[in-house]
């Protein structure tokens, strides 16, 4: 598959819950989390929707021949930071640096939005997405273990300065 056979684009009705659902369906197959997480992705997508501000906040839909096969999100923390949430590639859109594209996406976005930071909240064990934000200046902050998701996870909190 070539990288340009991807395009991103802004989200569609109907593409929420498809993030929701590639979400839910990943991460209980590749990763044994139970419905619970589905429903953390579900609250923070209804959240988006319900309190959207476009001038400090995106979604980024990644697309092939009009499937949506994963997303990003930039939310506005507080005045002078932004989050990064639910980078998420299917399968079949892995490994072709499509993750760069979406995490630099909310990079040039924060910036032209004027926030000083990108904080953003992953586990431990998703290597890829890790290495993406570490190749792209994220620092790793905080390291806690929990229990969520029917799993024992370490949660980790990474920032970037801008």
């Amino acid at each position: 598959m070539k990288k340009n056979a991807f395009k991103l684009r802004l989200p569609r009705p109907g593409d929420m819950g498809r993030v929701v659902q590639l979400h839910g369906e990943l991460y209980a197959r590749e990763f044994g989390y139970d419905a619970t997480f589905e429903a953390l992705v579900a609250g923070i997508v209804a959240r988006f929707i319900r309190q959207y501000k476009p001038k400090r906040e995106r979604c980024w839909i990644a697309e092939r021949d009009g499937i949506v096969v994963g997303s990003v999100f930039l939310v506005k923390k507080s005045r002078t930071v932004a989050k990064l949430r639910l980078l998420i590639l299917a399968p079949e859109a892995r490994g072709l640096g499509l993750g760069r594209r979406l995490t630099r996406a909310c990079i040039r976005f924060a910036r032209s939005a004027r926030y000083r930071k990108i904080v953003l909240w992953t586990q431990s064990h998703l290597d890829a997405a890790r290495s993406i934000y570490q190749a792209e200046g994220f620092r790793k902050v905080r390291a806690e273990p929990h229990r969520s998701f029917a799993k024992r996870l370490v949660a980790e909190t990474w920032e970037l300065k801008l």
